[in-house]
């Protein structure tokens, strides 16, 4: 049993820094180190806003490991690229409305750091619902024609 996990380690370890590279690992990897730094900026000012970076670093992470052990093409049921991008869509709107709540209420300079990195979280959750929205993904190619089918 010690040789399986130490043989798996490496290829679990492989595909987290292979899924890390590309451009979707890269955003929700940032993601989760922005949530996390907002979430000690709000912290160290009040904890009334801290629920939306917790739960949006859960969120990030799991879909980033949902994403780096390839889940979305063995689980069937859901449609991840759908919830992918209601997730950073709400995710953006959001901690919009939470910065700039904190940024009218002023205050501590941490809580004003938060509230300007939370807008910065909402332009990188913003941008994420760009990158994932599945219609925009979804190629058009033309309809065959046919010269037999034209006007006489």
């Amino acid at each position: 049993m010690a040789d399986s996990e130490r043989l798996s380690a490496p290829g679990c370890w492989a595909a987290c820094t292979n899924f890390s590279r590309t451009r979707k690992g890269f955003v929700l990897l940032a993601e989760i180190v922005v949530c996390l730094v907002i979430l000690i900026c709000f912290s160290a000012a009040t904890s009334g806003f801290s629920f939306l970076s917790v739960i949006e670093m859960i969120f990030a992470a799991v879909f980033f490991v949902i994403y780096m052990c390839d889940l979305h093409t063995k689980i069937q049921i859901i449609n991840w690229p759908w919830s992918d991008f209601f997730r950073t869509l709400i995710a953006a709107i959001l901690y919009l409305i939470t910065s700039i709540l904190v940024l009218v209420e002023g205050g501590h300079s941490s809580k004003i750091a938060a509230g300007v990195l939370g807008l910065l979280a909402a332009c990188l959750f913003g941008y994420d619902a760009y990158i994932t929205f599945p219609l925009r993904q979804q190629r058009h190619t033309a309809a065959p024609t046919d010269p037999a089918d034209g006007p006489v």
